[in-house]
């Protein structure tokens, strides 16, 4: 695809090259978040390397992960959702930008805008009612004639009919464990959002990284660490392209594939 490179790091982390500026979404570079492990290939630096401007969602922590930030250095410039930016400057980050809903930052030639997402935007979930917590949020990045929508966690909402036209959306397909909570896409919800998205080529993220150690080998476990994305495909088939990615492996978007029409 003309002027866009991606590869998927894991998780709901995608490294987009576009502009020639280098975007990562939500990074998680670690061998461990939380209580949860890295169950693909650790990620070389150099699929890290020279960000320069990093997208947060929400604030869930494995979203908003503070050790991963610190990889890419506290002066990375990072855009969070509204009302999260004091939080994330008092752990020593100088380059917080907060972009609310329908609000747009620009950035050496790149545009990004929020548009909602249908999930809790509290830092610990949605049974809390105190501690931080900002609206939790999609972006639709343009430059160059290409457009691509990163959801986020999300579950299904009728006014991602109006996001488009999108030459790419970053979907996600399931999450880390054997259950899905609520404000999330399985593959077949996932499918019914590209009816509504119609882009051009999806990117099934969020599947096949994390894990809980004690449960990671059991057969559905197992299972579910290969399985979304491909039901996904199967859901979505003559929709759109559905690129199934390994964690940590480049996008294998078409050269000379038209964008922006």
């Amino acid at each position: 695809m003309n002027g866009l490179l991606m590869r998927f790091l894991g998780h709901s982390t995608v490294r987009m090259e576009l502009a020639g500026r280098v975007v990562l979404t939500d990074p998680v570079l670690t061998h461990s978040v939380g209580g949860l492990t890295r169950v693909a290939a650790p990620l070389p630096r150099e699929t890290w390397a020279g960000v320069d401007l990093v997208l947060i969602s929400h604030l869930h922590g494995d979203h908003l992960h503070l050790p991963s930030l610190r990889k890419l250095g506290r002066d990375v410039p990072v855009v969070v959702p509204r009302g999260a930016g004091d939080w994330l400057r008092r752990r020593g980050f100088s380059a917080v930008r907060e972009i609310g809903l329908g609000e747009t930052v620009t950035e050496a030639g790149l545009k990004v805008t929020a548009v909602p997402a249908k999930h809790s935007g509290h830092r610990w979930g949605p049974r809390f009612t105190h501690g931080p917590q900002a609206p939790a949020i999609g972006h639709l990045v343009e430059a160059g004639g290409v457009r691509v929508y990163n959801s986020g966690d999300t579950d299904l909402f009728d006014d991602m009919a109006g996001f488009g036209p999108l030459d790419v959306a970053l979907l996600p397909v399931w999450g880390w464990g054997p259950n899905l909570g609520p404000g999330h896409l399985d593959p077949e919800r996932a499918a019914e959002a590209v009816r509504l998205l119609r882009p051009k080529v999806t990117v099934p993220v969020h599947w096949g990284t994390l894990a809980v150690p004690g449960i990671a080998r059991t057969r559905r476990m197992r299972e579910l660490l290969v399985t979304p994305p491909r039901r996904f495909a199967a859901a979505a088939a003559g929709e759109t392209e559905v690129l199934v990615t390994e964690p940590g492996d480049r996008v294998a978007l078409r050269e000379g594939t038209e964008v922006g029409e």
